[in-house]
């Protein structure tokens, strides 16, 4: 496509030739002539004047803005280059037809334009939405509800009764409707809970590869729409997400916590049962959530630093217990010189 038609879609202006024809997008270091760039971070502000890009997607008033021959003005560099990386996206389309090596039950139903691959399984009772996509190897258990548009990557396993709202992605090894981790103890030996539930997923929610989300133990498991959940994260029994929360990899939720609307979670966090965690939180990486938490940004854990200065650090923590006697025995003695 042109500049022209590129700009259009990526809601940028033109500045320079319009009708340079634009191959694909990379990366100032890595762009060919016939390639766009994108300048969302300073960081790398000085890539500029070396990019071999065609054009470079940046922001009115970058400083640097003046040495590029031909650019794209965008308000928000970063969300241009997103709808640009789409406008290029090259993931294979369904063939909207069943493979003659999957199995697909006579009870399940499958809408118009429904793609199912090779040694897919769609099991009895199972609805399949318009234009869906159904990948290598999935399983796609009893009574299950896929919506329409939706695409399962290949080796995706959905349990009974899962249901999966419209224009989702589900990477490959993701579980979705696992039995949620309840047990009773009778005399030392476990005692098996079976989970009644479901898991209930909205539209627009994509979920990264070897992702679980455990059914319910007797309410459902709620992901509301417009999340995104990256790859090897862990959504215990009853847990409930609110809209557009987005949850970084290896975090782990425990059962039935509840999650507000709009809220950041870093990498590999973890967050205690049964607390809520208030709207618009967002929460750093690898943080310990143990208590119920409001609006706000919160943190945990320590950054990194050399070996030495660790241990160090190490030996005063053990020194702790006994340096809180001392002071609290010098605060006595302080109070009793004062009377």
């Amino acid at each position: 496509m042109t500049l022209n038609e590129l700009a259009a879609k990526i809601g940028a202006q033109v500045r320079g030739n319009g009708e340079l024809v634009v191959t694909g997008i990379a990366t100032l270091a890595n762009a060919g002539p016939s390639q766009v760039g994108f300048l969302a971070n300073d960081k790398y502000k000085n890539q500029l004047r070396d990019t071999k890009a065609l054009a470079v997607i940046v922001h009115p008033n970058h400083d640097d803005a003046e040495v590029l021959e031909n650019a794209l003005i965008s308000e928000n560099p970063y969300l241009s280059y997103a709808y640009a990386a789409q406008a290029f996206d090259d993931t294979p389309k369904g063939s909207g037809a069943v493979d003659t090596q999957a199995s697909v039950a006579e009870s399940a139903r499958l809408g118009k334009n429904v793609s199912v691959g090779p040694f897919a399984v769609i099991s009895a009772g199972a609805e399949i939405g318009d234009d869906a996509v159904i990948g290598a190897n999935c399983f796609v258990g009893e009574n299950v509800k896929v919506g329409a548009s939706t695409r399962l990557s290949a080796n995706v396993t959905l349990y009974h009764k899962v249901v999966i709202g419209e224009c989702c992605t589900l990477h490959s090894g993701a579980v979705i409707g696992a039995d949620g981790f309840g047990w009773a103890s009778e005399n030392g030996k476990w005692v098996k809970i079976p989970q009644l539930g479901r898991v209930i997923i909205g539209n627009n929610v994509e979920i990264g590869a070897n992702t679980t989300i455990d059914r319910g133990a007797l309410d459902d498991t709620i992901i509301s729409d417009n999340c995104i959940i990256d790859n090897l994260v862990m959504i215990a029994h009853n847990v409930q997400i609110g809209e557009g929360t987005a949850l970084a990899g290896q975090t782990g939720i425990a059962g039935s916590a509840t999650l507000g609307k709009n809220c950041l979670v870093g990498g590999q966090t973890g967050i205690a049962g049964h607390i809520t965690v208030g709207d618009n939180v967002q929460i750093h990486g690898m943080t310990m959530v143990t208590k119920s938490l409001e609006k706000g940004v919160y943190a945990s854990s320590l950054p990194v630093v050399d070996q030495s200065t660790w241990a160090k650090s190490g030996a005063r923590v053990r020194q702790l217990p006994e340096l809180f006697l001392r002071v609290r025995a010098i605060e006595k003695k302080l109070a009793n010189s004062n009377d």
